[in-house]
């Protein structure tokens, strides 16, 4: 009996494995392969000669990156877009989950979170031309604004109200589907503390302050933490479909500006450098965050 059983384990782990496969495959190709584009950031390169023949110059394009009077710039921007989205973005998704959790009709719960989390599977390339129809000079945001007597805002063409548009905008897409994990944690949560804090006259938001969010905290600060590792990424495709060079002020951030220098630019060997950098700190951050989970929440990401 025992014999067979072993048998039957090692038959389900051959067929997972098979299932794992073409995803493994997909992730060399397509992730690792790549990576070997890494040596351009130490060589002047050239596309004629290859990587084997361009010349090596050692840190050469990371000192120029730092010396350069825009980089301290580009770096405030994606730092203060991505932790804008990660703060707005953690609250909206706890919020609303926590409503969410209060209704008691099925149907109409799921017909809310299905409603609220689809914006997070269509790309930025369909919902772009959409947020410019709607903030624009002529949109719809602006018309409402006049109606009500206030003057019409520039929201794409001034530097100022660039970022707020680009953070509540990700954060509108993307607060629904993060919410199912914190829904999943509500959920989890013993009801007997809910109905015990009720008999000792606990009202809801106390419910909520003293029960439900204690509850949370270990999933809380562990996509906190996992949320770390995009500190300097701000999102690429949202920016560039929705900047202009007016608004590169607070705009640019890393993404944008490996793509239009190492790219467009052509300046590949100082393209891949910056890309590189934000890289590594992506990593030292995981890393980091790993740790900070492990010891918070005696769990880790990884």
């Amino acid at each position: 009996m025992k014999k067979l059983k072993h048998h039957k384990r090692r038959y389900t782990e051959t067929v997972y494995n098979i299932m794992m496969f073409p995803g493994m495959i997909f992730l060399i190709v397509f992730s690792y392969i790549p990576m070997v584009g890494i040596i351009m950031a130490f060589q002047d390169f050239v596309p004629a000669k290859g990587l084997r023949q361009s010349e090596f110059v050692g840190l050469k394009h990371f000192i120029y990156m730092f010396q350069l009077p825009d980089i301290g710039k580009i770096i405030r921007n994606t730092m203060t877009i991505a932790v804008g989205k990660i703060i707005l973005g953690t609250f909206m998704a706890i919020a609303f989950s926590i409503l969410l959790n209060e209704i008691r009709l099925k149907l109409f719960k799921k017909t809310v979170q299905t409603i609220v989390y689809l914006p997070h599977f269509l790309s930025w390339v369909v919902l772009a031309p959409i947020v410019v129809n709607m903030f624009n000079l002529d949109g719809s945001v602006n018309q409402i604004l006049s109606a009500i007597g206030i003057d019409k805002i520039n929201f794409l063409g001034n530097y100022k109200t660039f970022q707020p548009l680009i953070i509540g905008t990700d954060v509108w897409k993307e607060f629904g589907y993060n919410s199912v994990v914190y829904l999943a944690a509500i959920t989890s949560i013993d009801p007997g503390l809910h109905e015990a804090a009720a008999i000792d006259g606990a009202t809801w938001s106390k419910r909520v302050w003293h029960v439900t969010l204690p509850g949370m905290m270990p999933i809380i600060l562990l996509m906190a933490a996992m949320s770390l590792t995009s500190v300097l990424s701000a999102g690429f495709d949202q920016i560039y479909n929705l900047y202009s060079p007016i608004v590169y002020e607070t705009g640019d951030v890393l993404d944008t500006y490996v793509y239009r220098i190492g790219l467009v630019g052509r300046q590949y060997s100082f393209g891949s450098a910056v890309g590189l950098f934000r890289s590594i700190v992506g990593m030292v951050l995981l890393l980091t965050a790993n740790r900070l989970t492990k010891k918070l929440t005696d769990r880790k990401i990884f």
